[in-house]
């Protein structure tokens, strides 16, 4: 990386035509291994660098980005970006963004993160073979399930050391360094008739002790129960009935339908059922949702956002009422109100954005056995799968994995093929049980073309009265 010194004169350089300008550089070295069909398929290990230059004009936003890292090389970018790029200028993306300048910004100057996030065993000291074994343990445990009917296993192991430098023009200057890894677990398993998936993963922004936490036989073996269990079961029934989804299942419908609909630029872009409703009472009294990306060893931690800013732990919505959105520095600017600790890129070949972190929807007080014995019957959901979400709606659409009946207050027989469907505030508004347990799962985060490391959780919920798609009559038409 250059010179802080000389960090300022590219940034001068570059916005001598704006009203604010930022140097973002990134380092880093990634190792990934992947097993599948009982053989070691791929092991890559590389390295990549790069800085963008973002430059900030009324309501025009610039951005270039070079992987020549010598002054020479930020020099030559800063002079394109400060033009707004020219013909043979390097790859490069600019948007307009609206809003005014003004805005309650912080104290400008180099920064340091009261947020801890150690790592005991870096995984660039940890040899390939050993991480190799990782992937072998996981794959092995899913196998010994069940040999005749778990037809494929899919492992997959992956670190990241990211070092990055981040200056602007209103001097601030921020140095750190970011390291995640993580092991995922796919299983499909088959009777010949029937085709089930199962799904298990671990990660944090952590190192290689993340398994002395978790053991990836335990990964893999979860992983094929899961699949092998559904492959058993019955098809889910179809109707409008009681859920209750379990701490297990981690965060994924709060993410969905209701995170993205909180960060501020789909919020001033009108494109979130949720604009236009700070104040408001936007769900119910037992809800509370909390964007933390300060939470040690979470997959979506980090000490500063992409922009230089403190993480921080931001209520969007508390018991009900919406209280904020996640903000990068344009939004922020634009509402008169402090970034959040939101502005997130997947490299340095993107501008920063609003992103969620770590988002959660708080505990409540009802033990998880209190809220399935008070349910009479409906659906118990252990584990959801992917989904759909429409922003500027709402509205829902999310597969269960993994589910049970629930028949006088007990969970019962297990079922597959199930989804649910419904709208995201309506669905805040409805819950009436938030249990004291907390689950968390990882993932990436898909969002203009970019993906970032992502956690959720959520404790057990009840939601009454939500459509649940599955067989609707003895006949299998399908919901």
């Amino acid at each position: 990386m250059i010179a802080k010194i000389d960090l300022e004169e590219v940034l001068q350089i570059a916005g001598r035509n704006g009203d604010f300008a930022e140097v973002y550089m990134e380092r880093s070295a990634q190792t990934r291994v992947s097993m599948e069909a009982g053989k070691i398929e791929r092991v890559i290990s590389g390295r990549d660098e790069g800085a963008g230059i973002r430059v900030v004009q009324g309501e025009n936003t610039a951005y270039g980005y070079t992987t020549d890292l010598t002054k020479d090389g930020l020099l030559e970018l800063a002079h394109q970006v400060a033009v707004g790029g020219q013909d043979d200028a390097p790859p490069r993306e600019s948007s307009t963004e609206s809003g005014n300048r003004s805005g309650n910004m912080e104290t400008a100057g180099e920064r340091e993160s009261t947020v801890g996030l150690p790592i005991k065993q870096r995984p660039d000291q940890v040899g390939i073979d050993r991480k190799v074994a990782l992937v072998k343990e996981a794959e092995r445990a899913a196998r010994a399930k069940d040999e005749r009917l778990i037809r494929q296993v899919t492992a997959g192991y992956a670190d990241i050391i990211q070092q990055v430098t981040i200056a602007n023009s209103e001097g601030v200057y921020v140095e750190d360094e970011r390291v995640r890894t993580r092991l995922v677990v796919h299983v499909v398993a088959s009777d010949g008739k029937v085709i089930q998936t199962g799904y298990d993963s671990a990660g944090g922004t952590k190192g290689f002790e993340l398994f002395e936490e978790v053991k990836p036989a335990d990964l893999g073996r979860r992983a094929a129960e899961r699949a092998l269990l559904m492959l058993k079961a019955r098809r889910a029934p179809a109707g409008r009935m009681d859920v209750v989804i379990s701490g297990e299942a981690g965060g994924t419908m709060i993410h969905e339908a209701c995170g993205h609909g909180l960060e501020a630029d789909l919020v001033q872009k009108n494109l979130s059922v949720y604009a236009g409703k700070k104040g408001e009472q936007v769900a119910s009294e037992l809800v509370t949702v909390i964007d933390d990306g300060t939470m040690p060893g979470k997959y979506g931690s980090f000490r500063f956002d992409d922009e230089g800013n403190p993480a921080q732990r931001n209520v969007l919505i508390e018991k009900g009422l919406l209280r904020n959105y996640m903000y990068d520095r344009i939004t922020a600017q634009k509402d008169g109100a402090n970034p959040t600790g939101s502005a997130r890129r997947e490299t340095f070949r993107y501008r920063p954005i609003p992103r969620m972190s770590t988002t959660y929807l708080a505990p409540g007080e009802h033990s998880p056995e209190e809220i399935i014995s008070e349910t009479d019957s409906g659906l118990f959901v252990r584990r959801m799968g992917g989904g759909q979400v429409n922003t500027t709606t709402g509205d829902f659409v999310f597969e269960v994995l993994e589910g049970y009946l629930i028949k006088d207050g007990k969970i019962d027989e297990p079922v597959r093929g199930a989804t649910l469907t419904g709208n995201g505030p309506e669905v805040l508004r409805k819950i009436d049980r938030v249990g004291t347990d907390l689950g968390f799962t990882i993932g990436t985060c898909g969002k203009n073309g970019q993906g970032v490391p992502v956690s959720d959780a959520q404790p057990t919920i009840r939601i009454p009265d939500l459509v649940v798609g599955g067989i609707l009559d003895d006949e299998g038409d399908h919901s």
